[in-house]
């Protein structure tokens, strides 16, 4: 396996591309937030250079490259795979309403012998994650790990992407299966929010529409926490996410992000599902537990199969935790870096939900995460 790196910034790249390196067995990841006309000159120029490689990437709240965060940038990575077969899916037109089947889709697709991972992109306000993931999982083995995230845009909510085939695309999710004896793909997720307030229950929702808490407007319920912080909805409710749990005892929760508030039905939409009867906690920032969560993440990571080969570690981290972080974001990623192989290879972006394994190894949506995909390949 090969790997390089790039990053474009003030209008140019940091060196020069190794096209000897494309292949159908060659993936290149695009992860940006510039504009998207001038992203697609870029990515139509990558086709060109790497017609033969599979390219795709998304729109981001910000890009991830080595040890810091940028914005307004290009960041890539180009691994070109010795002994590992690719294959990718691409799902279109994909709405709240169908975010099952087309996971159900994809994994049918990508499902064979010897598949030992999965990446996925998907846009990051017309995908119901939750389903998404509940649709993969309904298919695949717990052993197939399955990781990935939704596409960002700042923290404007506006407009999401995906690139794939040399465009960029709405309302798309694209999947990449890894198959073969000598690749290694594993994922881990970590938080570091605290509690805030009390445990509620769920009496009233509808998929990822959040109506009522203990029977009362969960919106209202929502701007009691947020004070004055509730003016600046939705934007204001990455900082103040929501710990899910099937039931009180329940030992694993997941964490959800506001998508958007509506005020004549005084609700609230979230990045994943709110199961009626769930028992939910508002959360707040913590710095330190934030900075320590990212670090847990890759100590989550199993190395037990790796010997110095070259590493690609794809870091996936929710906006809410950049905006909480602000100047300090950086530490988050030197966290990682402090616990990865020295010479491992850390591309990623800030995205509007994040797709790792639960403890039981089947693939969820989470939320205010850092997720880490660590990709290598033994020697044959």
């Amino acid at each position: 396996m090969e790997i390089r790196t790039h990053i474009y910034k003030q209008q140019k790249w940091d060196s020069e591309f190794d096209t000897s390196l494309d292949s159908k067995n060659t993936l290149i990841l695009i992860f940006t937030s510039l504009e998207e006309e001038k992203m697609q000159k870029e990515v139509l120029n990558l086709v060109k250079l790497f017609p033969t490689s599979i390219i795709f990437g998304a729109s981001t709240s910000g890009e991830i490259f080595n040890s810091e965060v940028y914005d307004d940038t290009i960041v890539i990575s180009i691994s070109k795979f010795q002994s590992t077969t690719l294959k990718n899916h691409t799902c279109k037109s994909i709405e709240n309403d169908n975010s099952y089947d087309d996971g159900v889709g994809i994994a049918q697709t990508l499902y064979r012998d010897n598949l030992k991972g999965i990446f996925i992109l998907s846009d990051g306000l017309k995908t119901n994650g939750s389903k998404l993931t509940e649709g993969i999982s309904s298919v695949l083995p717990s052993c197939v790990v399955v990781s990935g995230g939704l596409a960002g845009d700042k923290d404007k909510f506006e407009k999401t992407w995906i690139i794939v085939n040399g465009f960029l695309k709405e309302s798309t999710v694209c999947a990449v299966g890894f198959y073969g004896d000598n690749i290694h793909f594993e994922a881990a997720s970590k938080g570091g929010w605290d509690s805030l307030g009390l445990q509620r229950i769920v009496t009233k929702s509808k998929d990822n529409i959040l109506y009522e808490l203990d029977g009362k407007p969960a919106l209202e319920i929502y701007k009691r926490y947020l004070g004055d912080k509730a003016n600046e909805l939705p934007a204001s409710g990455l900082l103040f996410p929501l710990e899910i749990q099937e039931n009180s005892d329940a030992k694993e929760s997941k964490v959800r992000t506001v998508l958007a508030v509506d005020e004549a039905n005084h609700s609230i939409t979230f990045a994943g599902d709110i199961p009626q009867g769930a028992h939910v906690t508002f959360m707040k920032a913590n710095f330190n537990r934030l900075v320590n969560g990212a670090g847990e993440s890759a100590e989550m990571l199993s190395f037990s199969g790796y010997h110095d080969e070259p590493l690609l570690c794809i870091a996936i981290s929710c906006v809410g935790r950049k905006l909480v972080l602000k100047s300090r974001i950086d530490e988050e990623i030197e966290a990682i870096q402090e616990v990865l192989p020295k010479s491992a290879n850390i591309i990623g972006f800030y995205s509007y939900g994040e797709i790792s394994p639960l403890a039981s190894g089947r693939c969820s949506l989470h939320n205010q995460t850092m997720t880490l995909t660590a990709i290598w390949e033994s020697y044959a």
